[in-house]
Parts: C-alpha cells; structure tokens; sequence
C-alpha cells in the first residue's frame, strides 16, 4: 500500500522546497545514453584488494561496472550520449539553444564539457555551461532547462549527465568500498516545448551542506586544489549516507507528488538514482511501490553519478517501459548534500 501522508521526518532534516511547474511546459523527447566498452566484475575486484563478489553484491547490488579506458575524457563519453538523444529527438545540435553538461569529474576546471561540445557540433550560439551537484546533478540540469522553456529562453535544450568516476578511486585497498560502487558512463535528454497534456508537472529541489562531510572526493579540510592533491579519491560514509538517502527518495517522492496533484499509486515509473540497490528496495517499500513500476540497472553498471538516471531511463525506453500519458517520477541524492525529484507525464 503506498504511503498517503507525509512520512516522518527527522527533527535535523530541512524542510523541502517543491515547485508547480508554471509558465510554458517542457517535456523530455529524446533520450540517448552510453557506457564504455571495458567491463570489471567483482571476480576482477577480488584480485586487486580483500573483497568478495558475494560481500559486494550482498551489500549493494552491484555485480559489474563499465570503466573507461586510461586516457578517456569525460567529454568522450559526453559526446555519445548526447548525440544519441539528439538523434533520438530527430534534431541535429545546430537547433540548440542551450547545452547542459551535470558531471562531478570535469576534465579541468575550465573550459565547460558544454562548451566544448558546442564546439565540436558547430552550434555557437547555445549558451552552455557545466553543473557540479553530484549524483544530483541531471535533475538540477532538467529543471534548468524547463525553467529556460517556460520563460521563452530556449526551445531545445540538451542535458547531459557524464562521469569517469574512475579516475578517483582506488582499486588497490577495499578503504570505503568507493571502489566497489562507481562506474563510468553517461546518459542525455533533449527538452524543448510540450504538446498536449505532456511535460514536467512538479520538482523538488534543495541542499543541506551540513552533510557535506558524508561523500567527499580529496583534501576537504584544506581544498583539493590548494592542498595540491595529485589523486583526489572519493570517501563515503556509507552507513549516514544511506540513511539520508531513503528519508530523501521518501520525503521527496511524496511532496513532489503532492504538489503535482497526484498520488504515489498512481506512478507507472519511478527511475531512482542508482546508488544501491538496498537503499532502492527500501525507498520502493516504503513507498508501496512494487518493483515492476522501479527501473533498477545497478547490477552491471554501479553507480555512475550524475549519468545514472539518464542510463536508466534509456534503457526503460528502450525496453518499451515507458509509453506516452505515463506518470514518471525521477529522483536523485548526492554529495553535497543535494537531492532533486521531477514528476512528468510522458510524452
């Protein structure tokens, strides 16, 4: 039975913001996603540091994960993707008015992955720029889009999530157990105007840097850049993590849905971050959702970020999950702290 009032909420968690689409209504109408050739299973894992295939896999879900080849740039992979969503869309790169790139592993500080697509394509003219919201980011890169819909700031909008995580783990010591969990891929969606009842119905969005301490990638205390950290890793407390993310996926869920004017029943997808499967199972449970209704790929291919929602989506279009008039709810959380959830009618 799904949850039909608010669920509780711990006395240290933030109230939420959540937002009625308003103005001219955007929707997504091209998806494309793209995961690096290489594969490394938990048996590979086993010979590089003291784990197991059934620790990890008991703990997370996890059996494989895609890796990029040394030398693979975040904006290779950015490439893919979004081309393939915009062939999806049936529009070519030179009818963007705007290109979105979310990821958390940039290939420099500067210029923008967005900017250098644009580039590469020959769109100049979008204006493009990159997002750091970590796992989050993709969402906040879709509400960035729709916002500029509605205003009459854009028409088509490319959003792109991409990661090559694996540039900041460490596969020699099982540490934090990042090393068992990220993979690399990524996944765009094009948005441009709505037809008929379509488009992106509600959105959640928020941050509580209190928690900034939960996931964090090289020398926090003093900054990576200025502490001159030559191999930034990612450490994550997985236990405080865990615990923030199903009250986020629950709370989030249910006020977005709220605000959309419908129920959690009446979700035909929920397409969550793909963190671990546990933290997955436990939000769909606690939402009454059965798991038919929940896109889940973390299996084969770990947790890719800012790309895992797109990656999942893809891949439930392409499974024919997905059909026009579907209530589609999308939910990410990440480091920073930041979470963000839209609630959609497929068009």
């Amino acid at each position: 039975m799904a949850i039909t009032s608010a669920p509780r909420v711990r006395s240290d968690a933030l109230p939420l913001r959540t937002f009625k689409a308003q103005g001219r209504p955007s929707a997504i109408y091209g998806v494309g996603a793209y995961a690096p050739d290489a594969v490394l299973s938990n048996f590979d894992l086993e010979k590089m540091f003291d784990t197991s295939d059934q620790w990890i896999t008991e703990r997370t879900g996890i059996r494989t994960r895609h890796i990029a080849e040394a030398g693979t740039r975040t904006l290779d992979l950015a490439r893919e993707a979004g081309s393939r969503a915009l062939a999806a869309a049936g529009i070519g790169a030179q009818d963007l008015d705007m290109i979105i790139v979310g990821t958390s592993t940039p290939d420099g500080p500067f210029p923008s992955i967005a900017c250098r697509l644009q580039d590469e394509w020959d769109a100049p003219g979008a204006y493009s720029y990159d997002i750091l919201a970590a796992c989050t980011s993709f969402v906040y890169g879709l509400a960035n889009a729709d916002a500029a819909i509605a205003t009459g700031r854009a028409e088509n909008v490319l959003v792109i999530g991409a990661e090559v995580l694996s540039r900041n783990l460490d596969y020699t010591q099982r540490g934090t157990g990042t090393a068992v969990i990220f993979g690399d891929g990524a996944g765009a969606a094009v948005v441009r105007p709505a037809e008929g009842s379509a488009g992106f119905k509600a959105w959640c969005l928020g941050g509580d840097g209190r928690g900034y301490e939960q996931v964090t990638c090289g020398n926090i205390p003093q900054g990576a850049y200025a502490a001159k950290d030559p191999n930034p890793i990612i450490n994550m407390k997985g236990p405080e993590v865990f615990k923030f993310a199903v009250d986020i996926f629950l709370r989030q869920a249910y006020e977005v849905c709220q605000t959309a004017g419908i129920s959690l029943d009446e979700i035909d997808l929920f397409v969550p971050h793909q963190a671990n499967f546990r933290i997955i199972d436990a939000a769909a449970r606690r939402l009454g959702l059965p798991m038919e209704k929940v896109v889940h790929n973390i299996d084969e291919f770990g947790n890719t970020s800012s790309a895992s929602i797109p990656l999942a989506l893809d891949e439930a279009i392409r499974a024919g999950r997905v059909k026009s008039g579907d209530k589609v709810l999308l939910a990410g959380f990440g480091a920073g702290l930041t979470w963000g959830a839209t609630l959609l009618e497929w068009a």
